[in-house]
């Protein structure tokens, strides 16, 4: 293991932002943390997570993807696509590096996202395991340690050090290319630290939330369940849910006259909106009672029933604290639960 002194962060964020772009998650003016490309003199956040996910920089909002040229009924096609720079994401949480891996089950299935692929091949996450999880995580509800986080590179703070460990081959590399600023160290007291962080996740209010009435076999259970109608009458379709989820990945595509040509751009799209799914003949899901079950229906039964039981939500606890009507996955899992 490897680690170096909280007062030399700045050493070391120079020296990986000399080799490669960094970004880490510092404090906006409304006290809110956000990831930043690091330049000299911005400062790591201590906040639990950033308003928005990490998933933006493997599945940006928009992104270009091809463009046209017309002359008179001649249409050249121009291939847009760059290969990107080799980048760093600093401060990753457990509960965001776990999506990755949702992430990485969609786009990179056969027929692989070409676009998606280049970033993740490009990116190195250096996660952080949390030490203060806040009362809206549910991390463990869906097998997430948030003291032992994935990613390429883990990191843990215990207030005076931050300790460094490889996860993989690119993560072994990139703290062989650190040696200059890095020291080797035992890993003294992050049992400690870590079983400290794990005796509050035991006390935190939705600690017993259970995944055990939800899954692939409970389809027509739990889609032609009774309260969907109640659950969903408060929701105003605003999509903001699905806009901080890190592993929500529907995406619109769209073509843009510039006046010079045609640009095709895709852009994060919600399942909540009215014109989702919207084709020539009509929309498939008239009402938002159908689009809120939709969302949490993928979360919760298909997307297991798919992936070999693994869920399409990692509890960040994002949409918890982001819905204008307090209306968010746990409320429905609850109300949902299957009283054995």
């Amino acid at each position: 293991m490897l680690r170096i002194s909280i007062d030399k962060l700045d050493e070391l964020f120079e020296s990986i932002s000399a080799k490669q772009t960094l970004y880490i998650p510092t404090d906006r003016e409304d006290g809110a943390a956000e990831y930043k490309k690091y330049e000299s003199g911005i400062k790591l956040s201590g906040k639990l997570n950033t308003l928005r996910s990490a998933k933006d920089f493997f599945f940006p909002q928009t992104e270009n993807l091809v463009d046209f040229k017309m002359e008179g009924k001649t249409i050249e096609v121009i291939d847009t696509r760059e290969e990107s720079e080799d980048f760093v994401v600093f401060g990753v949480r457990a509960c965001d590096a776990r999506s990755f891996t949702i992430l990485d089950k969609v786009f990179l299935a056969d027929p692989v996202d070409s676009y998606y692929k280049n970033r993740r091949d490009h990116g190195t996450i250096v996660t952080m395991a949390c030490t203060r999880p806040a009362e809206t995580c549910f991390c463990q509800t869906f097998d997430i340690d948030p003291t032992a986080p994935e990613g390429d590179v883990a990191c843990w703070n215990d207030g005076k050090y931050i300790y460094f460990a490889w996860r993989n081959e690119k993560g072994e590399a990139f703290l062989d290319c650190l040696s200059d600023v890095l020291e080797d160290a035992e890993p003294e007291g992050i049992a400690e630290l870590n079983a400290k962080t794990k005796d509050i996740m035991k006390r935190l209010p939705l600690a017993d939330l259970s995944t055990d009435s939800f899954g692939g076999d409970r389809l027509m259970e739990h889609f032609n369940s009774e309260k969907w109608g109640e659950l969903s009458e408060s929701c105003i379709g605003c999509g903001t849910c699905t806009f901080v989820c890190p592993t929500c990945q529907c995406y619109d595509i769209k073509d843009f006259d510039t006046g010079h040509g045609i640009k095709r751009f895709r852009c994060w799209d919600s399942c909540m909106y009215s014109d989702f799914t919207k084709m020539a003949h009509g929309n498939p899901r008239l009402t938002q009672l159908e689009r809120f079950r939709q969302r949490f229906m993928h979360k919760l039964v298909y997307f297991p029933a798919n992936n070999n039981g693994e869920f399409g939500c990692v509890g960040c606890g994002r949409c918890l604290s982001k819905c204008p009507i307090s209306m968010n996955i746990v409320k429905v899992m609850k109300a949902l639960e299957v009283k054995e």
